[in-house]
C-alpha cells in the first residue's frame, strides 16, 4: 500500500508539473524582444516538461513493484503510459527541431489524456490468464510508444491547420476543424462528469437478460440508455430514459455507450460555452496566437513523427501482437475487433506515406491525414477497448 500511495502521488505530481509546463511554454508565445529572457522562459519550459517526465516514470515503476507486473494491463495503466509515451515523445522531437508551439499543444493533450486515464478503475487486479506473458511488456509498450509518436504528427499537423486555414469565412475546412475542438470538448466533458458523479459516489443497479442469463449491471452515471427490458433495483435513482441500441452486445454495453452518450452532450455545452464566450470559432480564436509558427517546419515535424512512429506501430501492433495471439488462443488472427482497427490504422499510415513519397502530398493535405488518422488511433483505444465486445475487453 506505501508504494501504491507513492505511485499515486508521483502521478499526481507529474500532472501539476505537466500543466506548470504548459504555462511556461504559453509565455514562449509572446514578442521576443528581449530575447535573454526568452531563452530562459524556454529552457525553463523544457526543463520543467522533463521533470514532470521523469516523475511519471517514478509512477510506473513503483506501480510495477507493486503489483509485481507491468502496469499496461488495464485502461487505467494503459492509457496513463500511453499519455506519459506522449511526452517522451514530443521532448526528443523538440530538441530535434527546437518549435515551442509543440508544447503548448502537446502537453494539454498529455495531460487530457493523463486526467482520461484517471476515470478508470486504479484497483491492482491479477492479470488474466492470456495476460501471463512477456508478451505483455512487448507488446503493449511497443505499440504505446508507437502511436504516442504518430499523435506528435496530429499536434503538428492541428497547429499547421489552424495556421493557414482562412477563418474569416465559413467553409468545409473550418466546419471539420471545428468538429476536432468538439472532440477535445467531449473528452474533457468526459473526465468532469465522471468525476462529479464519483464524488457524489452515484451508483445505480439494473438487473436485466443476457443471453437467457440474469444479470446486474451497475452505473456510474444516470442511466440515459439503460439495458434493454432492464428493471431498476437502486432506490431513489433515475430510471432509464431510452434503451441501449441492439446491436451493441456484451454484458457492460449499455453502461458503457451510457458513459459515451453524456460525454458527448457533456463536451457540446462546453463548447457551445466557449462559442458564446469568445463569440467566434475556437479554431479562429486560437489562430493570431499562431501567427509565428513556420509552416513548413511543421510539415516536416509531422512527416517526420509518422516515418519514425509507423515502423514502431508495424513492430507493435501488428508482428508482436501475432505473436502473442498465437501464444494466448493459438492463431496469430482472429478477426476480432481490435486486431481489425489496428490493421486499419497500419493501411491507413501505410498510405499516407504512399501518398507524401509518390503522390507529393505535403502541407494541407498531409496535415489532414496525420489529423485522421489520430482519430482513427482514438476511435480504437476508446470505441474499439469500451464499445465493441471482442477478445480485448478485458482491458
Amino acid at each position: 500500500m506505501d508504494l501504491l500511495s507513492l505511485s499515486s502521488g508521483l502521478l499526481y505530481s507529474a500532472f501539476v508539473i505537466y500543466l506548470i509546463a504548459t504555462v511556461l511554454f504559453a509565455a514562449t508565445i509572446r514578442d521576443k524582444r528581449k530575447e535573454k529572457e526568452f531563452r530562459f522562459i524556454n529552457k525553463l519550459a523544457i526543463g520543467v516538461t522533463i521533470l514532470g517526465f521523469v516523475a511519471q516514470m517514478g509512477y510506473f515503476f513503483t506501480r510495477w513493484v507493486a503489483s509485481k507486473h507491468a502496469p499496461v494491463s488495464n485502461m487505467f495503466e494503459f492509457v496513463t503510459f500511453f499519455g506519459m509515451m506522449l511526452v517522451l515523445a514530443f521532448i526528443i522531437l523538440y530538441f530535434i527541431y527546437r518549435i515551442d508551439l509543440l508544447g503548448l499543444f502537446a502537453l494539454p493533450i498529455a495531460l487530457l489524456v493523463i486526467a482520461y486515464a484517471s476515470m478508470y478503475p486504479r484497483e491492482i487486479s491479477p492479470l488474466v490468464p492470456s495476460l501471463k506473458s512477456h508478451w505483455l511488456y512487448i507488446h503493449v509498450t511497443t505499440v504505446a510508444l508507437g502511436e504516442a509518436i504518430l499523435a506528435v504528427s496530429f499536434i503538428a499537423g492541428i497547429i499547421y491547420l489552424i495556421r493557414q486555414i482562412d477563418q474569416t469565412k465559413s467553409t468545409a475546412r473550418t466546419k471539420w476543424l471545428e468538429i476536432i475542438m468538439y472532440s477535445i470538448f467531449a473528452t474533457l466533458g468526459f473526465v468532469l462528469i465522471t468525476t462529479t458523479f464519483s464524488a457524489m459516489d452515484y451508483h445505480a443497479s439494473f438487473s436485466y437478460v443476457v443471453d437467457e442469463n440474469e444479470t446486474t449491471l451497475d452505473y456510474q452515471l444516470p442511466a440515459l440508455f439503460g439495458p434493454g427490458n432492464g428493471e431498476l433495483l437502486t432506490e431513489d435513482r433515475m430510471d432509464a430514459l431510452l434503451q441501449t441500441p441492439e446491436w451493441m452486445h456484451g454484458s457492460e454495453a449499455p453502461r458503457k455507450f451510457n458513459t459515451l452518450v453524456w460525454s458527448l452532450l457533456v463536451g457540446l455545452v462546453f463548447y457551445l460555452l466557449a462559442r458564446i464566450i469568445l463569440r467566434k470559432r475556437v479554431a479562429a480564436a486560437i489562430q493570431p496566437l499562431l501567427k509565428k509558427a513556420n509552416p513548413e517546419l511543421l510539415d516536416e515535424v509531422g512527416y517526420r513523427a509518422i516515418t519514425i512512429g509507423f515502423p514502431v506501430f508495424t513492430l507493435g501492433g501488428l508482428i508482436f501482437a501475432s505473436i502473442w495471439a498465437q501464444e494466448a488462443w493459438n492463431r496469430y488472427w482472429g478477426w476480432d475487433p481490435k486486431e481489425v482497427w489496428a490493421l486499419i490504422t497500419w493501411f491507413f499510415y501505410a498510405i499516407f506515406l504512399h501518398l507524401r513519397l509518390s503522390r507529393g502530398w505535403h502541407g494541407e493535405r498531409s496535415a489532414w491525414l496525420a489529423v485522421v488518422g489520430f482519430a482513427i488511433i482514438m476511435f480504437n483505444l476508446i470505441v474499439v477497448n469500451l464499445v465493441l465486445a471482442g477478445l480485448h475487453s478485458y482491458a
